[in-house]
This record gives C-alpha cells, structure tokens and sequence, in this order.
C-alpha cells in the first residue's frame, strides 16, 4: 500500500491511497471493510465506484480517495506512474506498531 500527496499537484484530492488485492473478491473485501470502519465512525463516502466487478474500486473521501485494485488491474494503469511528481507515503505493514509511535506512514 502507498499513499500518494496530491496538494501541490490537483484539486481532486489531497490524497490518493493505493492498495492490491490478489482477487476480485479479496479487492471488494477490503473496499467494504474500509467502508464499514469509516461509517462506524460516522464518515460516509461522497462517492464510490467499481464494487460490481471489483477489479478497481474506487472510494472517494473528498480530500482522500481509496484505490483498491486487483493486482493486474494496478499494474495497467499504475497510477503511482501517472502521478510521479507526487510525494510517496509508503507504509511499512512489517513494523505494525513503528517502535511505539501512533502512525504507520513513513515518508520516502
């Protein structure tokens, strides 16, 4: 998973968060839980498209929108490409806890 920083670059978000599943299934999956967890906290989204076939599912937050894809489906379009000049946010999913501090970002 990574997260591109649009600020500087467009007015359509401030963040892109981009993340693969190995299959239409697992990519619906992971749309619908990060669905799920942000409505229980009362954020639903103001848009969302893609859930029938879920080879891209795409959730938009306003200032940040979820790209789930499936694996291939990312690789075709690869956005990371496309949005080059933006600055990456990698996430490290090995160190889940970041040796105590609360977030899981790290800055390339």
């Amino acid at each position: 998973m990574i997260i591109l920083e649009l600020k500087d670059l467009t007015v359509i978000a401030d963040y892109f968060v981009i993340c693969s599943g190995e299959s239409t299934t697992q990519v619906r999956a992971v749309a619908e839980f990060v669905e799920q967890e942000f409505l229980r906290i009362g954020i639903k989204p103001l848009g969302k498209e893609g859930i029938d076939y879920s080879h891209w599912v795409l959730l938009d937050y306003g200032d940040v929108i979820l790209h789930v894809f499936e694996k291939e489906t990312r690789e075709y379009y690869n956005l990371e490409k496309l949005w080059m000049d933006a600055k990456i946010i990698e996430i490290d999913e090995d160190k889940p806890d970041m040796g105590g501090k609360d977030k899981r970002a790290v800055f390339a």
